[in-house]
């Protein structure tokens, strides 16, 4: 019997595969006053090509100031995309589903908590990507919450460290 292969619509989350780091914005909010930040993404391909699974570490003036796990996969019975979310907030996971548009714009919302949070991926080549993530009360006005500028990182000279480089 033949294992089963990941479909196309696996395969479009092979886009977010790789180690990225980037410049981010805050906004303002409840717990954190906002402004810049750097973003490492590290992003890798499990269970046979089935799931991504994400680290993600944010640090401001050389700390690390917020972690988070996600989980991303294609639901093909409901023809739709998830990632499930554990940050450092301590806060039980997030259930985020949504859809690839034009297969480089990944567009996740979740609704399970008060405030609705949607998250927005465009990778339009695999060297680069963008990430927003919003804030709504009512779902239908959102709020930029984060905003992110990602490169691949390639090791240059130093090693295994991303933070290194830049």
């Amino acid at each position: 019997m033949e294992m089963p292969q990941p479909s196309e619509k696996h395969r479009k989350l092979e886009k977010l595969v790789g180690v990225w780091i980037g410049d981010e914005t805050i906004a303002p909010n409840p717990w954190d006053q906002g402004g810049p930040a750097r973003g490492c993404v590290d992003n890798q391909s499990a269970a046979n090509g089935f799931i991504v699974v994400q680290n993600y570490e944010q640090r401001r003036n050389g700390q690390t100031s917020f972690t988070g796990h996600g989980v991303f996969q294609y639901e093909a019975k409901a023809d739709r995309y998830l990632m499930y979310w554990w940050d450092s907030m301590g806060m039980p996971p997030n259930v985020f589903t949504g859809t690839f548009e034009e297969d480089d714009t990944l567009t996740l919302t979740c609704d399970e908590q008060a405030m609705k949070s949607r998250a927005t991926f465009i990778v339009s080549d695999f060297e680069n990507y963008n990430f927003k993530m919003e804030v709504s009360q009512d779902g239908a006005n959102w709020m930029t919450f984060m905003e992110g500028t990602y490169e691949r990182w390639a090791p240059v000279g130093d090693g295994d460290d991303p933070w290194r480089q830049r």
